[in-house]
C-alpha cells in the first residue's frame, strides 16, 4: 500500500481523542445547590468515552440451520474521569446527588427525586477539532444519565507529585 494514497485517505487528518469538551446537566433538585457545577465541570472532567452500544443477536433456527437477526439495542454504561480539587464541589454534588435518589442510612428516596425524571440529567461529549474550542466535530448527547457508581479516591503518603482523581459511572436511557 502506497503511504501516499494513505495520507490522502485521511481527509482532514486524524481526530485526537484529547479534543473534547464534557457538560453535565443537573437534575433540577439540585441546581439550586451548585450553579456553577457545569462550568467547572467542563474543566475537571479529564477524560470521558464516547457512549457506546450493542444490538442485540435474535438466533432463529430453521432445520437445523440458525440465522441471526437483529435485536434490540442495549446502551453501555457512561464513565467520565474527574480532576478533584479542594473544594471538593464535584465530588460533594455527585454525593448529595446519588444520597437524594438513595441515602445511606435510611435506605429512603428525597422529596425532590420522588419521580423518575426528576432525578436524570443530561450529558453531553462534544469532540473537538484542532481549529478551535468552537469547532465541534462530532456531538454525543447523554440521555437521562444518572449517577451509579463514584468510586474510591485513594490515599497514600507515597502518591507524591500527582493529582487527585476519581471516576463517575452513569446509567442512561439512550444517546443521540
Amino acid at each position: 500500500m502506497d503511504i501516499t494514497k494513505f495520507r490522502s485517505a485521511l481527509q482532514r487528518d486524524a481526530a485526537r481523542p484529547n479534543l473534547f469538551r464534557v457538560t453535565l446537566n443537573l437534575p433540577a433538585g439540585l441546581v439550586q445547590a451548585d450553579r456553577q457545577f457545569n462550568s467547572k465541570f467542563s474543566f475537571m472532567c479529564r477524560a470521558a468515552q464516547i457512549p457506546g452500544s450493542t444490538l442485540g443477536r435474535l438466533p432463529v433456527a430453521y432445520m437445523g440451520r440458525e440465522i441471526g437477526l437483529a435485536g434490540n439495542r442495549t446502551f453501555t454504561d457512561w464513565t467520565v474521569t474527574i480532576l478533584n480539587d479542594e473544594d471538593f464541589q464535584i465530588r460533594r454534588t455527585l454525593e448529595e446527588w446519588m444520597r437524594g435518589m438513595n441515602s445511606h442510612q435510611q435506605n429512603v428516596r428525597s422529596e425532590q427525586f420522588l419521580s423518575s425524571t426528576s432525578y436524570v440529567a443530561t450529558g453531553i461529549v462534544d469532540h473537538l477539532g484542532k481549529s478551535g474550542e468552537d469547532n465541534v466535530i462530532a456531538s454525543y448527547t447523554i440521555i437521562n444519565a444518572w449517577p451509579m457508581d463514584l468510586s474510591p479516591i485513594d490515599l497514600g503518603w507515597d502518591q507524591n507529585d500527582t493529582a487527585e482523581e476519581y471516576t463517575a459511572t452513569f446509567s442512561m436511557d439512550y444517546w443521540e
